[in-house]
């Protein structure tokens, strides 16, 4: 997908780093693992997908005793991460040289 020269980060630290570098707001979004909802405003709170059913969270115990405290204490399955226009054409048009390039 890439030449050689540019090559994406193995990491998520990596990645972190480079958005640091230039100032980029990012957002992490739950996501359902199916890709049917986010868990975002109106499904910020629900535990399970309303489409398909899947939980959000992963389970990590095999025993079904105590799935109420693996629901609040659990890590979701699926992360998104979203980085919003807004905050990078400010950074793209903040230099006028770069600006008049760009228009």
């Amino acid at each position: 997908m890439l030449s050689e020269e540019n090559t994406l980060p193995n990491h998520n630290y990596e990645a972190k780093k480079i958005l640091c570098l230039m100032v980029m707001e990012y957002k992490k979004i739950h996501a359902c693992p199916n890709d049917c909802i986010l868990y975002r405003k109106e499904f910020e709170f629900l535990k399970h997908s309303s489409k398909c059913g899947l939980s959000l969270y992963k389970f990590k115990q095999k025993d079904n005793d105590n799935i109420e405290d693996m629901e609040k204490h659990g890590s979701p399955l699926k992360v998104v991460w979203h980085l919003p226009i807004i905050p990078r054409m400010k950074c793209l048009f903040a230099n006028p040289k770069d600006a008049k390039n760009i228009r």
